[in-house]
């Protein structure tokens, strides 16, 4: 069984960062595709970045430049590093795993996917 479990989020004022960690187990956890998504009220899921097993990322042009997606696979966590946010950050984030080789931010292309954790960014 694979479980994939966020934690994190919290309230920040606009201009903060949060970390986002989301823990692996069940499965080969280098060999897959990484993301995370985000899902704002409303709206639909958004993908945010996503990584794959050879470093290779893909953000969404929202968050370039601002948000850092890693892992690190002795701990098996899959990590998102986000600064400067803004309140339209605000938002569920999930993080989700994959069979894709590439980094995709396609949510049909996910497999598994953690419960979610609230990141509230006030003006």
């Amino acid at each position: 069984q694979v479980q994939l479990v966020e934690s994190g989020g919290g309230s920040v004022q606009a201009g903060g960062s949060l970390r986002l960690s989301c823990a692996a187990s069940g499965y080969t956890y280098s060999s897959y595709c990484m993301g995370w998504f985000r899902q704002a009220p409303g709206k639909e899921r958004e993908g945010v970045a996503s990584i794959v097993s050879d470093g290779r990322t893909s953000y969404a042009d929202s968050v370039k430049g601002r948000f850092t997606i890693s892992k690190d696979n002795a701990k098996n966590t899959l990590y998102l590093q986000m600064s400067s946010l803004k309140p339209e950050d605000t938002a569920v984030y999930y993080c989700a795993a994959g069979g894709s080789w590439y980094p995709t931010r396609t949510p049909s292309q996910y497999n598994y996917w953690g419960q979610g954790t609230q990141v509230t960014v006030s003006s």
